[in-house]
């Protein structure tokens, strides 16, 4: 667990350069599915690295199910901006999810020795969104996140993005 999050703390230090001078950053909420969880959170727009892709890198802390999930997400969306006159756009995308868990047995479990229990997992997401520029140039936005590999099962996103 000490590497994972070692691992962690460099991806962050490294992308630093980039948040200084991001696009924007914001606030996010929502539920998560299996476990069922309310989670709030943090994410950064760290620019554009091609033609509609982005680095938007996310962490979130998850409570409930008797767990608490903290996820680290390094994720490139791709953004379709052809917008109608609503304002609307579309987004799609994926990326890494370093997920540490940390959970307290009830007495009643087997081998349990009364102290917090914790596991980190490296999975995979895909996300998929639809946001609307607001009149002062920030975004409000509705996600949808599914993961396929050592990730919570879906995550229904609300969030608001500052530029």
């Amino acid at each position: 667990m000490r590497k994972i999050m070692g691992l962690a703390f460099l991806a962050i230090a490294l992308t630093t350069p980039s948040l200084v001078t991001a696009a924007g950053w914001g606030l996010r909420g929502g539920v998560t599915f299996d476990p069922d969880q309310i989670h709030v959170g943090a994410h950064v727009n760290a620019g554009e690295l091609f033609n509609n892709g982005y680095f938007l890198p996310n962490a979130e802390i998850g409570f409930g199910d008797d767990l608490t999930l903290i996820a680290l997400n390094p994720e490139l969306v791709y953004r379709f901006d052809h917008r109608t006159r609503s304002r609307w756009g579309f987004y799609v995308g994926g990326g890494l999810g370093i997920n540490i868990v940390n959970w307290d047995h009830d007495d009643d479990f087997p081998g349990d020795d009364g102290h917090d229990h914790s596991d980190t997992d490296l999975g995979l997401n895909f996300l998929g969104g639809m946001f609307r520029q607001l009149s002062s140039g920030n975004e409000f936005f509705f996600e949808l996140k599914i993961g396929a590999v050592d990730s919570p099962d879906a995550k229904i996103t609300i969030g608001f993005t500052f530029y």
